[in-house]
């Protein structure tokens, strides 16, 4: 009797386990890829975040190109008085020619982080929105993910790219 007891116990457990693997099975799992850099070039919001980004590299360049043919003229003075010059006079040029160089090091060092800054504060609301709308997205659509197709993704079939969608969407909540 005992043994009868045990033998339908264990078909009981195993057909509940059976049951739970076929109900796992069942639930399609609906994924999702979009290109992250590519929704937020293309976005509105991205374009003109851009445009401000570079009118200030412009502006940059513009103010540091100056400078930099400052450095070229006096490098080439260098190059063809030296051997005219005194020895001290070559020498005051040189330390002239290398501190030049080092306030532009010094000056380019502060443009590329003002450059980062500048970045990261246009698109930080950018990049807060998206996430939102990625979110809402997802969940609306019933997606169980939805990966960044440029990072660890090696083959998506274009069927379950969502960028041009999230895209559409991020352009209609950032006007």
């Amino acid at each position: 009797m005992l043994k009868r007891l045990m033998v339908v116990v264990c078909l009981v457990v195993l057909a509940g386990f059976t049951v739970n693997a076929n109900t796992v099975q069942a639930e399609t799992q609906k994924i999702a890829v979009m290109n992250i850099q590519k929704v937020l070039l293309q976005s509105s919001a991205g374009q003109k975040a851009k445009g401000v980004f570079e009118k200030r590299m412009n502006e940059l360049q513009d103010k540091f190109k100056k400078e930099q043919d400052e450095l070229v003229a006096l490098q080439k003075e260098i190059e063809k008085k030296s051997s005219a010059w005194s020895k001290d006079k070559r020498g005051e040029k040189v330390r002239e020619l290398q501190l030049k160089q080092r306030e532009m090091q010094v000056k380019s060092e502060d443009a590329k982080m003002e450059l980062r800054q500048l970045q990261d504060k246009e698109l930080e609301p950018i990049l807060k929105m998206l996430q939102t709308v990625v979110n809402g997205y997802g969940e609306k659509e019933g997606y169980s993910l939805i990966l960044d197709s440029k990072v660890a993704v090696l083959y998506a079939n274009p069927a379950v790219d969502i960028s041009e969608a999230v895209k559409k969407e991020l352009d209609i909540r950032l006007k």
